[in-house]
């Protein structure tokens, strides 16, 4: 126990970045889905993310032959060859994705300097979110493993590599197929857990003063990427760098413009809460 706990700690100063993304996960999933889910979701989507990771370097499926090297085992934890901070990721990163998916999807005001956001369980649990929040977060990794294959050039370090050199910056393509059947995992996940107390869960957010912390999900999920095109800038990788900034605004641009016609457009309403009270806040107990 001691040990562990030692080990523990010690990956929390290794890998602060890694503890600063969950915190704000913790607080925008509090806000958006309520404590039970919020924690509930770490063991869910780490034992998923876990999983996926150990199958991949034992029988090379989902993510390809690839392989972790050991260079840190005794400065942080690991839990059997798979690193816990790298599992751990996971529950944030697709987190984010499913929060910005069900964001888009949804109806949107600004009124009084409030921000409705129209979130109905039809929304949260549609097929549109499942894939939308699924290719989000493979986006994420098309982001961050390139550059942390390069982990040896930065605080990272070298813990991983594949065997075969792929197309994509030395990433192969299995990886990114992996990533998106995971993503579909972790995100049908994230909407079963949208099912519990769903009585209670509120309808859409609006009328309150930290209306706008529903954001905080969307904003995580920039947040990582800004995260990992700097420190790909600061390694020197230019090209890969400005492969991620085209990247970044396709995906940026599509979106403003798109978040500001359901803002404008009045043809889109935005739904009425389970008590027949458009426009009004739904109080939960999660």
């Amino acid at each position: 126990m001691y040990e562990f706990l030692r080990l523990l700690g010690a990956t929390v100063v290794l890998r602060p970045y890694v503890f600063s993304f969950l915190a704000v996960y913790l607080i925008a999933g509090r806000l958006h889905m309520g404590w039970k889910k919020t924690l509930l979701y770490i063991p869910l989507g780490y034992a998923l993310a876990w999983f996926s990771e150990y199958a991949s370097i034992h029988w090379g499926f989902p993510y390809g032959d690839y392989f972790y090297i050991h260079t840190t085992i005794h400065r942080e934890l690991w839990v059997l060859g798979v690193p816990f901070m790298d599992s751990l990721s996971y529950v944030f990163l697709s987190y984010c994705s499913y929060s910005l998916a069900v964001f888009l999807m949804s109806p949107v005001r600004i009124k009084s300097k409030t921000l409705l956001t129209g979130e109905s369980p039809n929304i949260r649990r549609s097929k549109s979110v499942l894939f939308l929040g699924a290719f989000l977060f493979v986006l994420l990794d098309i982001i961050i493993d390139p550059v942390a294959l390069q982990g040896r050039k930065w605080f990272l370090g070298l813990i991983y590599g594949y065997r075969h050199n792929g197309f994509y910056f030395g990433i192969p393509m299995s990886n990114f197929g992996g990533w998106l059947l995971v993503g579909l995992v972790l995100t049908a996940a994230l909407q079963a857990l949208d099912r519990i107390d769903s009585k209670e869960a509120h309808y859409f957010v609006s009328g309150a003063k930290g209306s706008w912390l529903r954001l905080l999900g969307p904003l995580l999920y920039f947040s990582v990427l800004v995260f990992n095109m700097t420190i790909t800038f600061h390694v020197g990788a230019m090209l890969l760098g400005l492969v991620d900034l085209l990247l970044l605004a396709t995906l940026i641009v599509p979106m403003f413009f798109f978040t500001v016609y359901k803002i404008t457009d009045p043809s889109l309403p935005l739904p009425s809460d389970p008590l027949g009270h458009p426009g009004k806040q739904v109080g939960r107990k999660v």
